[in-house]
């Protein structure tokens, strides 16, 4: 009895000194725990939590399992709870930094771990510290599972079938690579040669992803000039559209036309062949002339005078003769072939006509 009422004055006198208000047992500093950090030593921040679990104020704050600091305070604000830590001055965060509700051990106490993110999630220009202030939003906070959650799920997959699923699992590996071993070695080493040689054309891999990316920048910079295009070729194919009937008769005539012409062709073929062969004595007899044939043509052309009537019979048409060219080819290369009329005299137009050569 004595003792009881020791306790009583001791913690009315407690009271008495601090002028504090006493909401409850958590306003009591636990046996063990951190020191209270001064408003003067820390700075305050607020963070969102979805769930804090049985987080309540004075629970510790701690950077790499060292203590630096406290919370104050927990709120509810709307449908998650708001935790307000104070953390010593001296510790120093990125404004990226991860709040999540942690346990010392399996059955100890929680406490809020501020870890700093890895480097690849974090902007390289976020070089921002944490401060005074600072709010921590749902996304840079989180918590560990909890010792019943964790014992939940394993009693659901061992009750739930899990582990005979994986037995089920096991059973059909085996019995797929039952005398297939061979197999399945070639198809490992042909997947291993499969990468390596994607490996080695890496660079390339990467040329043409930045060459694509490149094409697909450059669309995007003339995308209003393709715009422009595709608005242009509009009226273009209503025209296609409207004329549709009329080029489907002339392509189907076309290919009537080419059938047409293909059988021609084959139907003659042989007699067009025949022709040219028989007239190609009459052409090389022809060349053979040479320069004897023009001569002849000349007087030809002046018959029944000789050509030196010309000077002496003066007429309407004694003096009008034929200027012909010809040119001895092969029939391939145009044949024979003739120039037009020239009004020349006959000893002019022997002297002008020219040989093949």
């Amino acid at each position: 009895m004595r003792a009881t009422r020791t306790i009583t004055l001791l913690l009315a006198l407690l009271l008495l000194a601090t002028g504090c208000e006493f909401d409850g047992a958590e306003d009591l500093p636990l046996p063990g725990g951190p020191n209270t950090v001064a408003e003067e030593d820390g700075y305050q921040i607020t963070a969102d939590f979805s769930d804090v679990l049985n987080v309540v104020p004075r629970t510790p704050v701690m950077v790499d399992d060292v203590p630096v600091g406290q919370v104050l305070e927990v709120e509810r604000s709307g449908w998650h709870a708001e935790v307000t830590m104070r953390v010593r001055k001296d510790v120093v965060l990125p404004g990226s930094v991860i709040a999540e509700v942690r346990q010392t051990s399996l059955l100890g106490e929680k406490y809020i771990a501020l870890v700093e993110p890895e480097a690849r999630v974090v902007p390289a220009a976020d070089t921002r510290q944490l401060s005074e202030g600072d709010h921590l939003p749902l996304a840079q906070t989180g918590r560990n599972p909890e010792v019943e959650e964790v014992l939940g799920a394993l009693s659901f997959l061992l009750s739930g079938g899990g582990v005979a699923q994986i037995k089920t699992i096991s059973q059909e590996l085996n019995a797929m690579m039952n005398g297939r071993s061979d197999e399945l070695r070639d198809v490992l080493g042909q997947v291993e040669s499969l990468v390596t040689a994607l490996n080695g054309q890496k660079g390339d891999l990467i040329a043409a992803f930045d060459s694509v990316n490149e094409l697909s920048r450059t669309l995007v910079d003339e995308k209003q000039v393709i715009a422009d295009a595709l608005d242009s070729m509009g009226p273009a194919l209503a025209v296609l559209n409207e004329q549709h009937d009329a080029l489907v008769r002339m392509l189907t005539d076309l290919d009537e036309l080419g059938v047409v012409g293909t059988r021609v062709i084959n139907a003659t073929k042989d007699s067009l062949i025949s022709q040219l062969r028989h007239l190609e004595p009459v052409l090389r007899k022809l060349a053979d002339a040479d320069n004897n044939l023009v001569p002849g043509l000349v007087s030809l052309a002046s018959y029944p005078f000789p050509l030196e009537a010309a000077d002496v019979i003066k007429g309407d048409y004694a003096n009008v003769a034929f200027l012909m060219q010809i040119k001895l080819t092969p029939v391939s290369e145009g044949g024979l072939t003739t120039s037009t009329l020239a009004r020349k005299s006959p000893v002019a137009a022997s002297r002008s006509v020219r040989s093949p050569t």
